[in-house]
């Protein structure tokens, strides 16, 4: 009985409407299309650029980064980092930068071939990156979103991540998506939609059960990756380790 109670509030949460919690709005979503991940990539970083994925993947030895065929799930592309802990990547121009998790140091490869062209350095811990055309925002896993001037990778500036007044700990993986950076809140299955100028988080996207239970394994790790077609209007999620990547559509209230 608890498992079909569990089942239905899962499928409730997968498709149901946006409900206010907290004064925040929160919406669910549907599933628009799915698409084969490759189950082994611990999903870092993830961003769609001219109809192909950008993926960023973790772990010690095996961190890559990658160009993945959308459709597919094929790695067209791949370069590892030897010894060192991946982490987010972005596009800048015809750079992609990535970086690591508690080593200080970042990476500018040619976004064509991937060769690198230069290393870079930064305090604290790397989670996620993305950009608004203008700088480069970066996460840590503390509340606070790090901006940083594009050419020379210095920080410009940082604002405090806040739900209902309170510091949201933990941002991941981030996304641009038509003026707001979309974080994972690490370790759950809830995105934050937050406003860049203050922090204020004024959206939820709660994605719990959107990888059945079928396609876990004892290898699957936690919501990870979010990647937005802003010519198209198409926003994808995935997880470390899924086998799927998703197209989702928010639900509206």
């Amino acid at each position: 009985m608890r498992i079909l109670i569990l089942a239905a509030a899962l499928a409730a949460g997968a498709c149901g409407p946006a409900s206010v919690a907290g004064g925040i709005p929160e919406y669910g979503y549907q599933v628009v299309h799915t698409y084969p991940h490759d189950p082994t990539a611990f999903t870092q970083g993830l961003l769609y650029l001219d109809g192909f994925l950008y993926e960023g993947t973790g772990w010690e030895s095996r961190s890559s980064i990658r160009k993945v065929r959308l459709e597919t799930g094929e790695v067209l592309q791949k370069r590892g980092i030897g010894d060192l802990f991946g982490e987010g990547i972005v596009n800048w121009k015809d750079r992609l930068i990535e970086i690591t998790w508690k080593s200080e140091v970042g990476f500018v490869y040619d976004l064509a071939t991937f060769q690198p062209r230069r290393e870079f350095h930064y305090e604290g811990q790397g989670w996620g990156l993305t950009q608004d055309g203008k700088r480069i925002i970066m996460s840590d896993g503390t509340p606070r979103l790090r901006f940083w001037e594009p050419e020379t990778l210095r920080e410009t500036g940082s604002v405090t991540v806040t739900a209902d007044g309170e510091p949201v700990p933990d941002i991941n993986e981030l996304e641009w998506v038509k003026g707001e950076v979309y974080a994972n809140i690490w370790q759950t299955d809830r995105i934050a939609r937050i406003n860049p100028a203050n922090g204020k988080v004024v959206g939820w996207i709660d994605l719990t059960g959107l990888l059945s239970p079928a396609d876990r394994t004892s290898e699957t790790d936690v919501l990870n990756g979010i990647a937005y077609d802003a010519k198209a209007d198409r926003l994808f999620v995935t997880g470390k380790n899924w086998p799927k990547l998703f197209e989702i559509r928010l639900v509206k209230k």
